[in-house]
């Protein structure tokens, strides 16, 4: 501890910062929970699982991206549904209050720790991404065998990854001891009950009002589009975007014959 006091860089006592005075001159500081993740010093694999703890975070920012860029429905439903499932973890959370397991921590958490809101995360994501692999997206126009081979084996790659990572992440709240085996598998199970849940709403209840909600005003405003009878968004556009490069590149070469022949 003394070694570490020393090594510590000296810091400059002034008022001079325009907020000194509205923070106060000892105040508790206290850091982000959402994002603070502690391991064992030394322990990369500890350091490594405390990245993949912070998995659900980069989820959410990656599905924002994509919500701005591709302005896809089912995209917002999607988020929409971590959202509430997130709600629910809460409400659960605060109705059983039961503490998390003990742990040398800088930082506790004041929160309660069943069911593990990570686990529950990880395990609608987990489940929804499968079910919407397999029911819902195609990546090719299957003409032949070993297309249909090639589409079902990204299928089962992409499918394995999201299992395994959300597992991962699960495994990683034991680990650096911010929840029992009993908290993670209580979200697994609920986050998956709440994702095959949410999918089948979106389908049936959901999906069949985007093309109405697609024609409203603000909708075209914002460009949401929906793709559900599209089998393979990919294929579509990238055929589509060739054949508008092809024709504008000879209308181009036209408009340039017509103008070399006039001069």
């Amino acid at each position: 501890m003394a070694a570490d006091a020393t090594l510590k860089p000296s810091c400059q006592k002034s008022h001079d910062n325009l907020f000194f005075d509205y923070v106060g001159d000892h105040p508790k500081w206290k850091p982000v929970s959402l994002t603070h993740v502690e391991y064992p010093k030394g322990d990369y694999l500890g350091f490594a699982l405390a990245w993949c703890s912070l998995m659900p975070i980069h989820i959410i920012v990656g599905m924002i991206t994509l919500i701005i860029f591709r302005r896809e429905l089912h995209t917002v439903t999607f988020l929409g549904g971590l959202f509430v499932n997130e709600i629910l973890n809460m409400v659960v959370k605060h109705t059983l209050a039961q503490a998390r397991p003990c742990a040398n921590h800088i930082y506790e958490h004041s929160s309660y720790g069943m069911p593990s809101d990570h686990s529950q995360f990880m395990g609608f994501f987990a489940v929804y991404m499968v079910l919407f692999i397999y029911c819902r997206l195609h990546y090719s126009q299957s003409t032949t065998m070993w297309d249909d081979l090639l589409d079902n084996l990204w299928k089962h790659v992409v499918a394995f990854g999201t299992i395994a990572l959300s597992l991962a992440v699960a495994f990683s709240r034991v680990y650096l001891r911010y929840h029992d085996i009993n908290q993670i598998s209580a979200g697994l199970v609920i986050g998956g009950a709440m994702g095959v849940a949410w999918f089948i709403f979106t389908q049936t209840v959901l999906t069949p009002m985007f093309p109405v909600i697609t024609a409203w005003p603000v909708a075209e405003y914002l460009m949401l589009r929906d793709s559900t009878l599209i089998p393979s968004v990919m294929w579509f556009e990238y055929t589509q975007s060739r054949a508008e490069t092809r024709k504008r590149q000879r209308r181009g070469s036209h408009n340039s014959y017509y103008k070399s022949h006039s001069q």
